[in-house]
């Protein structure tokens, strides 16, 4: 059926509106209420005559309603049928998700650093307060072990530790082949051949084995801390466990904590002697070192110090990343988009923040002479 042509007579402050007001009929008309005589104090719509009315029709009259209105004078609606001023009540009292979006400024440089800045800050405050409730509930927790969730800290212990065992493995035994090698072609030119010992020693156990370690594990765990919670979140289960007297963090977070500052340190020092046990093969395939002697020099040049000093970031890493993974979770929103969003900025910042953790170690230690 083709729709009839619209049509608007006007009588003094009158307006009667026939035919059909659709998108296909009404753009002669918008130019014609856009001016509108002004001297009227009242106007009247009758639409005893109207066809059919579509939403763009409704949102014509009611915008030039409003534009009225705006300007002090009555507008009454008059002959309308029930399902068009249904409409129109509707187009009244939606009518802004009509209206076309403004076009976004151009606000400049600074501005768009003063926005980033404000979002970084506001970030920061919630990841403090979040760090805050989190001291709390552990607080709570260490005081009365019974609350502790057992069950789900031996579940993260095996995930996070164990099955990371062979990836973290493969990794340190690689980096000590590698450091063994390149380091030891430059000392092989002076002859210094067994001091390959001291330079994958003390690098692998104070630098390297923590640091690659918690990166190794801030891209595997950290993300699954990510994901497992912001798609709990996503699925509404964190508010079930809210509504049934479950704390999230409780069951969640401390968990995963206390599991990785448990696991970390131990795949630290076996990614110790991996790296060692690396650096040894390739010294005795080309340097001519055997590893009685590698093992000997090792115990000469190594302190204890420098073993518990690697060791002893491993839990802090630890820290850093599970709650910056449970963070980014409980940051999720709407939708799984919004999850992997998440789970990658999760990844980037905590290896973002255990480097610069290591290089407050670093300086901190440079300070106190160790």
């Amino acid at each position: 059926m083709t729709a009839t042509t619209a049509t608007l007579s006007i009588e003094q402050e009158r307006f009667c509106c026939a035919g059909d007001w659709t998108l296909d009929t009404i753009p002669p008309l918008e130019k014609r209420l856009n001016s509108l005589p002004k001297t009227p104090t009242a106007f009247v719509f009758d639409g005893s005559q109207l066809g059919r009315l579509d939403t763009a029709g409704a949102w014509l009259l009611q915008r030039t309603a409003n534009a009225l209105g705006q300007q002090g004078q009555k507008v009454d609606w008059q002959g309308f049928k029930k399902e068009h001023q249904t409409l129109l009540d509707m187009v009244s009292r939606y009518g802004e998700a009509l209206q076309p979006a403004a076009k976004p400024t151009d606000t400049g440089f600074f501005a768009e650093v003063g926005r980033n800045v404000v979002a970084l800050w506001l970030e920061v405050i919630s990841f403090l307060a979040f760090l805050g409730e989190n001291i709390l509930v552990n607080t709570k927790l260490l005081l009365n072990p019974r609350r502790i969730r057992w069950a789900a800290l031996f579940s993260n212990l095996y995930h996070s530790g164990i099955t990371a065992l062979p990836i973290v493995g493969l990794m340190s035994f690689l980096i000590g082949i590698v450091i063994a090698y390149q380091g030891g072609i430059q000392l092989k030119l002076y002859g210094a051949n067994i001091l390959v010992a001291d330079l994958v020693g003390i690098t692998l156990l104070r630098e390297l084995a923590p640091l690659l370690t918690a990166i190794i594990i801030a891209g595997r765990s950290g993300s699954s801390y990510t994901a497992q919670i912001g798609t709990m979140l996503v699925t509404e289960e964190v508010d079930a466990l809210r509504t049934i007297g479950i704390s999230p963090l409780e069951l969640l977070v401390f968990p995963k904590v206390l599991a990785l500052m448990i696991a970390l340190p131990l795949l630290t020092a076996y990614a110790d002697v991996l790296g060692i046990f690396g650096a040894m093969v390739i010294a005795a395939l080309t340097l001519d070192v055997s590893f009685f002697e590698f093992l000997d020099r090792l115990h000469v040049s190594l302190t204890l110090s420098t073993y518990l000093i690697g060791l002893g970031k491993a839990p802090v890493f630890a820290i850093i990343i599970a709650l910056v993974g449970c963070y980014h979770g409980f940051q999720a929103s709407g939708s799984a988009d919004s999850v992997g969003q998440k789970v990658t900025i999760s990844v980037v910042q905590a290896i973002f923040l255990v480097i610069v953790s290591d290089a407050v170690f670093a300086v901190m230690f440079g300070w106190l002479g160790i």
